[in-house]
């Protein structure tokens, strides 16, 4: 086997070296970034609704107003729970004397409309500016403060006979010349206000924690919810539900259904798939070329396997790998499929060779040679064959 030189240094075209290594991590730091851009954007985006069961009288969790609702059943008032204002206004309409509103923030303009048209008394439960400004127009939020223990300070009796509740939460502001009742003053703002707008009397808490399961016992809190609440006969306990609008049909397709934030998570792995396979994918720069350190020519590597065939004594073996290659060479020559039969290749050998059809089988199809002799005979055949059928 012939060796080459050792091989000089390597030449590259083009090449530029390794890459720095704060490079290495741009792109990964830059998918990472895209992500979590996308995870706040699909935070501020997905609207914030209230824990489940928030001030519900069918709900037993902490912040809950089953137990609330059990003692007011008790004590003679109804309480119906509904979850739409067509609902509530419905009850209404049937004897009920007041409706309570938890969660304002999440009824429509038109559904608060509604509200306002019923002929009931209303208790609105931590409202918003929205809310109050249709329901209670005398009254705005001015500031929010924490939920704590809160004197009464006023001169409403369901506060007075309360004593010290847990009050607080959103601040309110009575308009000027608006007659009524604010109480529990926290941060210089009262949290709840009572006052008459025509013949509806408005009642205003800026906090439920009075009225949940986990409060009611605590201080005056259930005295100043039975006091407020217990006073009427018939409540509509309105707790309105999130549901997206169902179009004109009355039915959803399929893509209605899938929430909005789906299609915001779907579109941020978009962004992330095309930026990783736009990073895997950049170009390398040119191929480099590497010289190998040792070189083998063709015809040692055949001299190799005829001296293994030699060796182990294969002629069969070594028959037939010449007759197959000289079959694969013959075949395109002659115009033959690749699985032309013995019959149809001596057939079309025998118009272009001097030999009989008889001789040209036996070459190419015959039984293996029967010594070293045979053999290299068979393979010069081989090559007269060939020769002759090109020169033709």
């Amino acid at each position: 086997m012939t060796t080459a030189a050792p091989p000089g240094p390597l030449r590259t075209r083009g090449h530029r070296g390794p890459a720095a290594p704060g490079r290495a991590w741009v792109a990964p730091l830059a998918i990472i970034g895209v992500i979590l851009l996308g995870a706040v954007l699909i935070a501020f985006l997905t609207p914030v609704t209230p824990a489940e069961g928030f001030l519900d009288p069918d709900s037993t969790q902490a912040t809950g107003t089953h137990a609330l609702a059990d003692i007011l059943a008790a004590r003679g008032t109804l309480v119906e729970r509904v979850t739409t204002t067509a609902a509530a206004v419905q009850v209404a309409r049937g004897g009920a004397t007041a409706i309570v509103v938890t969660n304002p923030e999440m009824l429509t303009t038109a559904e608060l409309d509604e509200l306002a048209s019923a002929n009931a008394d209303i208790v609105i439960v931590e409202p918003d500016q929205v809310s109050l400004a249709v329901l209670a127009p005398a009254l705005s939020v001015v500031a929010s403060t924490a939920v704590g223990p809160t004197q009464p300070g006023c001169p409403l009796p369901a506060a007075r006979l309360a004593g010290n509740a847990d009050m607080g939460g959103t601040g309110l502001h009575l308009a000027a010349g608006q007659p009524g009742v604010t109480c529990y003053p926290s941060g210089g703002r009262p949290s709840l206000v009572q006052y008459t707008s025509g013949s509806r009397l408005v009642t205003v808490l800026g906090t439920g924690a009075p009225l949940d399961n986990q409060n009611l016992a605590h201080l005056g809190n259930a005295a100043l919810a039975l006091n407020l609440l217990g006073a009427f006969p018939r409540l509509a306990w309105l707790v309105p539900q999130l549901v997206l609008s169902a179009p004109a049909g009355g039915t959803k397709s399929l893509w209605q259904l899938i929430p909005h934030a789906t299609y915001l998570v779907a579109a941020e792995l978009a962004v992330a798939v095309l930026l990783t396979a736009l990073w895997r994918g950049r170009r390398l720069g040119p191929l480099v070329a590497e010289r190998l350190p040792v070189v083998v020519r063709a015809a040692e590597t055949a001299e190799g396997h005829a001296r293994l065939y030699q060796a182990r004594r294969a002629r069969d073996q070594a028959a037939m790998v010449l007759r197959t290659a000289a079959l694969d060479r013959l075949k395109p020559a002659l115009g033959l499929p690749v699985a032309a039969t013995p019959e149809a290749i001596t057939s079309a050998l025998a118009g272009r060779s001097a030999l009989a059809p008889a001789q040209l089988h036996s070459l190419l199809f015959g039984p293996p040679p029967d010594s070293d002799g045979a053999l290299v005979r068979l393979a010069s055949d081989l090559d007269a064959v060939e020769r002759e059928v090109r020169s033709r």
